[in-house]
Formats: C-alpha cells, sequence, structure tokens
C-alpha cells in the first residue's frame, strides 16, 4: 500500500497535513484558509471527496480556521476530545459552529478508519485540551505532535514508536530571548505548556532515536523567532553528535510555514 503524506501548511499562522492514500485520506488540523486547503489539495490531484475525517490536535485558531467548513458544508467527519470540540465552538474564528460533524475521540484509545488505525494521546500545551496523533497505516507509524511544551513520558512513547514523525521545533531560544515579543509571551512560549525549541527538539532527538525512525518533518516554525535552516542544522548536528547521519539514517525536513511540502511516499 502507497502512503503520501503533504503538509499544506505548518506555522504559527497556519498548520494542515494530508495523510492516505490514492483513494483516501484525512487531515490532521484545518487552520488555514478553506480555499487554500481546497485549491492546494486540487494541485495535488486531491478532491475533498476522499477526505475521510478531519483529526484535530486542539482548538487554537491557527489549528481550527476550516474545520466548521469542512464539517458542515461538505460533511466531513471532524474528530477531537469532547473538551477540544467545546473548544473549537467558542473559538472567535469559527464563522461555521460544529453540529452534524462532530465526532468524539478519547485519549489512548484507539479507533479504526479504514486502514489507519489511530490513536489521540496527551501532549502538554495551552490549548482547552490538547493532544498528539498515533497513526498506523498498513504497519507504518506516523506520529504526530504539532504544539507541546516539553516532552513527556507518553509523548516519548508515540515519538520513540514512529517510524514517521512530525515533531514541533518552533523557536531558536536566542532568536526568542532578543526578539521584540514582550515578556509575557516569550515566557508562555518557552514554559512547560508552551512551545519546543529547536535545541529541546534536537536534544531528545539524539539521545533517543530508534533505528526504526526513517523521516522527522519539523513542524510548526514561527515566523519571527526561528528559520527553516537554522531548524534543520540544530537536529542536523545534535543528532551527528551521536553519530546519526542525515540524509543516511535518517531523513530530516523543516516544513514550510506558508507554502506545500513536497509529496512523500512510502510504500
Amino acid at each position: 500500500m502507497k502512503i503520501k503524506f503533504i503538509s499544506l501548511a505548518s506555522g504559527s499562522s497556519g498548520n494542515c497535513y494530508f495523510l492516505g492514500t490514492d483513494k483516501y485520506g484525512i487531515l490532521v488540523d484545518a487552520g488555514i484558509g478553506i480555499r487554500t486547503i481546497k485549491k492546494t489539495l486540487k494541485e495535488f490531484g486531491i478532491g475533498l471527496d476522499i477526505i475521510r475525517a478531519v483529526f484535530v490536535t486542539h482548538d487554537h485558531a491557527d489549528h481550527i480556521k476550516a474545520v466548521g467548513h469542512l464539517g458542515e458544508k461538505f460533511g466531513i467527519p471532524v474528530y477531537s476530545t469532547p473538551e477540544v470540540h467545546a473548544g473549537i465552538n467558542k473559538s472567535y474564528c469559527m464563522t461555521e459552529k460544529l453540529s452534524s460533524c462532530v465526532h468524539y475521540l478519547h485519549k489512548g484509545e484507539t479507533m479504526k478508519l479504514e486502514d489507519f488505525a489511530i490513536t489521540a494521546f496527551e501532549v502538554p500545551h495551552d490549548g482547552t485540551d490538547n493532544v498528539g496523533y498515533c497513526m498506523n497505516i498498513d504497519g507504518k507509524i506516523f506520529s504526530f505532535l504539532t504544539d507541546l511544551g516539553h516532552i513527556t513520558p507518553t509523548a516519548a512513547e508515540y515519538i520513540c514508536k514512529a517510524n514517521y514523525l512530525v515533531l514541533e521545533a518552533n523557536y531558536d531560544e536566542e532568536m526568542l530571548k532578543m526578539g521584540p515579543y514582550p515578556p509575557y509571551l516569550k515566557e508562555r512560549i518557552a514554559g512547560p505548556n508552551g512551545h519546543m525549541s529547536n535545541r529541546e527538539t534536537a536534544d531528545f532527538l539524539a539521545e533517543n532515536i530508534n533505528e526504526g525512525l526513517k523521516y522527522i518533518w519539523l513542524c510548526h516554525l514561527s515566523k519571527d523567532n526561528n528559520h527553516p535552516e537554522l531548524a534543520y542544522k540544530t537536529v542536523e548536528l545534535s543528532l551527528r553528535s551521536k553519530g546519526i547521519i542525515v540524509g543516511k539514517d535518517v531523513q530530516v525536513v523543516a516544513l514550510k510555514r506558508n507554502t506545500p511540502s513536497d509529496v512523500y511516499e512510502f510504500e
């Protein structure tokens, strides 16, 4: 079975990922405009009619902007925890409230969706409720951890079992420290329920990488406090310090903030 992964957008302005086959797929988050989602998918030969569901990580605007349209206008089921669903419908960015398309899932429980086995798990962030997703498709394990302030034992478990990993590298510590953000926002970002820095992500990967990990996509990069080259290099050097060669032992990609990634296909 051929599996496709595409990042439609990944950053503090909006996040949306496609995972699927030639016949059907799912979205993880929908934090960009519905027109952009439709246009981008169409450019890859993907119609909304093959999207079986949207899985939402948490209720911040950059992850939910289009879920109302996808659910209520196109009839696509929207899955999240009950707390996230409540937060979605309270959000200022939701012009289209969810009702008919609401589907609940619970952390630690695995659900089946065609060939997908999907498990939501707790991550530390400051949304109403917050999850990552582990998706097993035909024996290939994809883990999505897009927003988290630190790596808990639960998060570590799902990172370490992944063959394909989408993991946050939000900011460079020095750029955040010296940048224009007010002190309260810097504290929030760097706090235990905020975001992961390049260094924190790099150090964890270097110490815990497993032989089954084939791809790492660094996601949710900050516009003001990071650069793709900096995120990539921080991880690459940290892995190299442990004798792990990027491009040979594992692939590392820093995802683009506002433009789609390449199509990654795996058999």
